[in-house]
């Protein structure tokens, strides 16, 4: 393959506001599958809140911060290019954290670094709500609000952060239980 492979790098910890200089483009060939492996090339990436957090140094949170100078990761859904693993075919689409890449190469098993593919059906939803509420915030509100919260019909939901991705999904799901739901949102100074 000759393309280039582009990635994105934090070449600085951000100090307040994320800028151009805190990140750098890779460019490097597209990677070759091995024996197992497919290469997969991202369409969709998300930038997500928690990502922010991450670009600084690490101080104990539940996530390992971003290397300087490393391809950030993230929520990404990818289509498989090349395949030699049998559980995927050329032309698959599937979800990955392998983030902020263009072209990227993984193992098809199950891995320990919570970086697995996972196929996803375009013929389903656009593929891009893989990334929203058919991903991980469409996750997180369901389990926050159905499984730990359990409204019940009739009851007020107030939502903080209403207009973010978890917290609309958060007050739609609520609305379809049969709550009044109260949303808030940050200032025009945030």
């Amino acid at each position: 393959m000759t393309e280039t492979n582009r990635q994105v790098a934090l070449a600085a910890r951000p100090n307040g506001f994320p800028k151009d200089s805190d990140f750098q483009i890779l460019k490097g060939p597209v990677p070759e599958p091995g024996d197992g492996e497919v290469l997969v090339k991202n369409i969709y990436m998300s930038v997500d809140p928690y990502m922010r957090g991450r670009m600084n140094e690490f101080k104990g949170s539940y996530i390992q911060a971003f290397e300087i100078g490393a391809p950030m990761t993230g929520g990404a859904v990818g289509q498989v290019i090349r395949s030699n693993h049998s559980d995927y075919a050329e032309g698959d689409f599937v979800l990955n954290m392998n983030g902020w890449r263009e072209y990227f190469v993984r193992p098809g098993d199950r891995q320990k670094d919570g970086m697995d593919l996972t196929k996803v059906d375009p013929s389903l939803a656009p593929l891009s709500t893989y990334l929203g509420v058919l991903g991980m915030p469409g996750l997180t509100a369901y389990a926050g609000l159905a499984e730990v919260g359990v409204p019940k019909a009739g009851e007020t939901v107030y939502v903080s952060a209403a207009s973010g991705a978890v917290g609309a999904i958060v007050g739609q799901i609520a609305k379809i239980k049969g709550c009044r739901v109260v949303g808030s949102a940050g200032s025009a100074e945030k």
